[in-house]
């Protein structure tokens, strides 16, 4: 289970304070990628963090709201599917972590994020933690901001695009969703630059270049 520990080390070193980054909807063909910072109160922490993916919705939605009141701040910085197509998934998911440590209402002096990659240009130090949301509470809260934040996106999405069943599979390539493109083609959320959609994509630059003769 995650736990405080590396939060209260960097608190007695004088660092601090200390947030937690992580992020949601990496894989999905559609939809946003949502990276949430947070800082948490080491005299109020919330109980019961874990990982967001281990969480069913309701128990993520509870400790959304429980964070959300604990937390001394929290940010969510959202990269839309155009960033994504325009400089990769990882360059536009490194650019959210800036956003949303940039966003937070109380400077951090630490970073712990996610992952294997720290972003170059943070206004603070960092270090990455690998399955750190399992690990650190302060990334596992992270990891529910993020993924319900986006996952509430998805669902309001799906009210303008009924088609695709946002809502159900949050962008993700399920057998549902990869029928829904085939049958509609993509939408304005769709990541042009992830596999399958990339082919479609050629082809309609090519018909543009050369016209259809």
């Amino acid at each position: 289970m995650p736990h405080f520990r590396i939060e209260r080390r960097h608190l007695k070193e004088a660092r601090w304070p200390v947030a937690g980054v992580d992020e949601a909807g990496r894989g999905p063909l559609a939809g946003p990628v949502a990276v949430a910072a947070v800082i948490l109160d080491p005299a109020n922490l919330p109980r019961g963090l874990d990982d967001s993916k281990k969480l069913d919705e309701t128990e993520r939605e509870r400790l959304y709201a429980i964070i959300m009141k604990k937390a001394l701040c929290v940010s969510v910085a959202l990269v839309s599917a155009r960033e994504i197509d325009a400089v990769n998934i990882r360059q536009a998911t490194l650019g959210g972590m800036r956003r949303a440590l940039e966003g937070l209402s109380i400077r951090p002096a630490h970073a712990l994020i996610d992952g294997n990659d720290v972003p170059k240009g943070l206004c603070c130090g960092a270090e990455f933690i690998i399955k750190g949301d399992g690990i650190s509470f302060s990334i596992a809260a992270a990891s529910i901001v993020a993924k319900v934040t986006r996952d509430r996106l998805m669902t309001r999405l799906a009210l303008h695009y009924p088609h695709y069943g946002f809502d159900r599979h949050a962008g993700y390539a399920t057998k549902a969703h990869l029928a829904a493109l085939a049958a509609h083609g993509p939408c304005p959320y769709h990541r042009l630059s992830f596999s399958p959609l990339k082919p479609a994509v050629t082809e309609v630059s090519a018909l543009d270049l050369f016209g259809d003769a």
